[in-house]
């Protein structure tokens, strides 16, 4: 036997089912050491290759999906082969001769993908229980990894239709609170604000468990999760402090809506997103309907660099995702 072979094939199936484990079960640990390393690295290169082309930046996603699942894959693969070839009670039970690494890996890829072939058999022994284990590796990484895909295409669906919903009140912040005023005040928004923070704290929990959603990038604005969330928070800010609060919707669902927003940009750091080093613009109560009441420019000002530090975290995941800040000139009333 060779022992060299033997741990450093239970080293890489060892890390491999841990990090698998951890990544697809925990819903609290987000990814796993080696999946967040890889997809930081996977990510980074289609962002360089994309050079901010929209349509190739929202394969970015399933590419890194995909190219997850290839990787534990490849490693349980081979971590199954080092296991076998340091080891020669393998028969060839066609011709009985010394198998070949090409061979040992044929026969590790049998057993973790379907029950082997019978052209490979263990002799008897414990070599015949490592056989039935590294079976049940894969028919584990078949059931989780599959269970694992549908959530994530299932989160994907959901936070794309909560971008959707904030886009058709408004596709900037100011566009957003024009559109909720009705002539009095802003109780229009009161449904909508518990709507939204009820809807991003289950998006949240979903970001929490699945990291990989940060790197789904929409090819078009109104169905983008962190743009909208920009729109949201920027809207929340002229509300908060643009606006006199006898006219302001109701302060808990504001609170409740603002807190859900700051759970989600918690969420960054585990997908090693970092602050702008830049502070993004800021509306100015100018953009508002003329019939709007407002306070004091000044006040305003004072309060929007207050916010300097939570709009350079968004302004962050902006740039991450290869978006456009909302708000410019470009952007739809």
């Amino acid at each position: 036997m060779d022992q060299l072979y033997l741990l450093i094939g239970i080293i890489i199936v060892a890390l491999t089912l841990i990090d698998f484990i951890w990544t697809t079960l925990w819903v609290d640990g987000g990814a796993g050491p080696l999946t967040n390393k890889l997809t930081s690295a996977y990510w980074t290169l289609h962002k360089q290759v994309s050079r901010n082309n929209s349509k190739f930046l929202s394969l970015a996603g399933p590419t890194i999906l995909v190219s997850t699942l290839a990787t534990w894959i490849f490693l349980l693969w081979a971590g199954w082969t080092f296991i076998f070839a340091s080891s020669d009670m393998i028969v060839d039970t066609k011709d009985g001769g010394p198998m070949s690494w090409v061979e040992y890996a044929y026969y590790a890829g049998y057993l973790i993908f379907t029950l082997g072939n019978g052209e490979f058999a263990p002799d008897d022994g414990i070599w015949q229980i490592v056989a039935i284990f590294a079976t049940g590796t894969g028919m584990l990484f078949i059931t989780f990894g599959v269970t694992y895909l549908l959530q994530v295409l299932s989160a994907v669906t959901e936070k794309r239709s909560l971008a959707a919903s904030i886009s058709g009140i408004g596709k900037n912040p100011a566009s957003l609170v024009n559109n909720a005023w009705n002539g009095q005040n802003f109780d229009n928004l009161n449904l909508l604000l518990d709507t939204f923070a009820n809807e991003l704290s289950n998006a949240v929990s979903k970001y929490n468990a699945y990291p990989v959603l940060h790197y789904y990038r929409s090819s078009t604005h109104d169905r983008s999760l962190p743009v909208n969330i920009v729109v949201l928070d920027e809207a929340l800010a002229l509300l908060k402090y643009g606006v006199p609060n006898t006219v302001q919707p109701n302060t808990l669902l504001m609170q409740e809506l603002s807190s859900s927003i700051t759970s989600y940009l918690d969420t960054l750091h585990s997908s090693s997103i970092d602050e702008s080093s830049v502070t993004p613009p800021h509306q100015v109560l100018a953009n508002l309907d003329e019939s709007i009441p407002t306070v004091d420019a000044a006040s305003y000002e004072r309060a929007m660099e207050s916010l300097e530090k939570r709009r350079r975290k968004l302004l962050g995941l902006v740039e991450m995702t290869g978006e456009r800040w909302p708000g410019t000139a470009n952007d739809d009333a």
